[in-house]
């Protein structure tokens, strides 16, 4: 669209030319069958197969969270801090680690802030995990660094295999940044976006399946955060932490 407005007056057929690439593009990635093609791309990659193997302690990777500040009366998660604590805590009471280590900080400028480990702590004793078998990771503010503290805390306990819990599409990128660490992660995806009984629905009901090619925000939504993991294999093969 920028390049529509500077262009319009000097080159208005370049202009006309980019005002329809982008309405292009934006049918494109808005529509849902682009997005969830995209999207079952990352999220099929790691699915385990059986029964996931018992394993030292459970690592949860963070999302978002935001803390019970007035006039907040509860800690807010996103879906997918929430999909992934209850993932965790129900691989924790089905005996799959005794251990639950959280991971997830704050940026930088947000000194004034709990880390979102804090949040999640609260959050998934209420779930029934007690105090005593959490661990928290409160300094990452990214997956690398995720990644990077919890080797440390897995050192200090002489913890060798861990299952990794985060959204399945998030998965591919964490599960290689922890393995370049040398740590034994076992993958288990949770907040699957991609195969969702309604996406099966439509799938087979033509009417909706012709509905759902009409773009749609939060189709685009889930395109945008698939295309930012695929520019996060991106960014930390170019920088060599891949």
């Amino acid at each position: 669209m920028a390049c529509t407005v500077l262009c319009i007056r000097r080159w208005p057929r370049a202009a006309r030319g980019a005002a329809l690439a982008a309405l292009l593009v934006l049918f494109a990635t808005s529509n849902l069958w682009f997005s969830i093609a995209l999207t079952r791309y990352l999220e099929l990659r790691n699915v385990p197969r059986g029964k996931l193997p018992g394993a030292q302690a459970i690592v949860v990777l963070s999302s978002d969270a935001q803390p019970a500040i007035p006039p907040q009366p509860a800690i807010a998660l996103d879906s997918a801090t929430a999909n992934r604590l209850l993932y965790g805590a129900q691989l924790y009471r089905e005996g799959e680690a005794p251990l639950v280590i959280l991971s997830g900080g704050r940026m930088p400028w947000l000194k004034t802030i709990p880390p979102i480990s804090r949040s999640m702590a609260e959050v998934i004793e209420l779930m029934g995990v007690p105090g005593s078998a959490v661990i928290e990771e409160p300094d990452s503010a990214n997956t690398y660094e995720n990644a990077v503290n919890v080797k440390g805390i897995l050192k200090s306990r002489h913890i060798d295999r861990i299952l990794l819990v985060t959204s399945a599409m998030h998965m591919p990128r964490a599960l290689a940044l922890f393995q370049q660490q040398g740590i034994e992660a076992i993958a288990a995806p949770c907040d699957f976006l991609s195969v969702e009984p309604r996406v099966e629905s439509e799938a087979r009901a033509w009417q909706t399946a012709a509905i759902a090619l009409i773009p749609n925000a939060n189709n685009l939504l889930v395109t945008s955060l698939a295309l930012k993991e695929f520019l996060g294999f991106a960014v930390y093969r170019a920088a060599g932490l891949l």
